[in-house]
């Protein structure tokens, strides 16, 4: 539900124009309640992602606060936002799986012609 209402929060109520394209790709809550970690995808370039991680870091009290007040927690939880790559390498995974097989095409065809002489 945290995940959730997070995205929600920075799609809709967070007016900040620093904020790019943000992705709530996973949140990790303490048992407690007291602690989340929100780790988001930024996209974009590296200035883009620090200048979104930048007013993320200003925007957690504002979240912190709405995110109890939706889901009526007695305790708000302390937010933090940590930058998640894992987006980005799975995207340089498929990028390198096809390149691979774009060169396994080249060769199988490139052998092809070989034989046939």
């Amino acid at each position: 539900m945290v995940k959730a209402e997070v995205s929600s929060i920075l799609q809709t109520r967070l007016r900040d124009p620093l904020i790019g394209f943000v992705t709530v790709t996973e949140v990790e809550i303490s048992p407690d309640l007291r602690h989340a970690k929100v780790f988001v995808s930024v996209l974009g370039d590296a200035e883009a992602r620090k200048g979104t991680m930048e007013a993320l870091g200003r925007a957690q009290s504002y979240v912190r606060t709405e995110v109890a007040h939706v889901l009526k927690l007695r305790a708000a939880p302390e937010i933090v936002f940590v930058y998640d790559a894992s987006v980005e390498r799975g995207a340089r995974v498929f990028e390198l799986l096809a390149e691979i097989e774009n060169e396994r095409k080249k060769s199988e065809s490139g052998s092809g012609d070989k034989g046939d002489e």
